[in-house]
């Protein structure tokens, strides 16, 4: 179960990854800066642009909630059948059992399968979730960075 949560973090983690590399700026020196001045000056509108929006692109990518929780498994197969054929055979005997065992069998089947696709339905939103904010967090962070740069004389795309 714990190793299902870290799996998932991991695999947001490069999903955002992977989307914040699309992201990266060029930037031309108009002013005619040598290459000296061009990194002193990403250097401080890197420091800048980090303390204005809140976010800093360098640092690894954190989920700000928590994947959501897999739950235990309500029911299973097997444990539908052995309940349909306890409740059938308590209603009509051995035939009854058998029948309630291919009832209960395929009802908990179902329902785990249910439960296995809602699960997967919120993990799934929840990596959007999470990639949402942190696009929102970098596009944010993109702009005070460009800001700064274009101040100093520096054309950014």
């Amino acid at each position: 179960m714990k190793v299902a949560l870290k799996l998932a973090a991991i695999c947001w983690g490069v999903c955002v990854l992977n989307t914040s590399w699309a992201s990266d700026l060029i930037i031309f020196p108009a002013g005619g800066q040598s290459s000296e001045q061009m990194e002193q000056d990403k250097f401080q509108c890197y420091g800048w642009a980090k303390n204005e929006s809140g976010f800093d692109p360098m640092a690894t990518p954190t989920a700000t909630t928590a994947p959501p929780q897999q739950q235990a498994k309500k029911s299973s197969a097997g444990r539908g059948l052995i309940r349909g054929a306890a409740l059938g055979g308590i209603i009509d005997g051995s035939d009854g059992a058998k029948t309630g065992a291919a009832a209960g069998a395929l009802m908990g089947g179902m329902r785990s399968r249910d439960q296995q696709n809602s699960q997967a339905q919120q993990q799934a939103q929840w990596e959007q979730e999470q990639t949402a904010i942190y696009n929102r967090n970098r596009s944010t962070y993109n702009r005070a960075y460009s800001a700064c740069l274009e101040s100093k004389n520096y054309t950014v795309r």
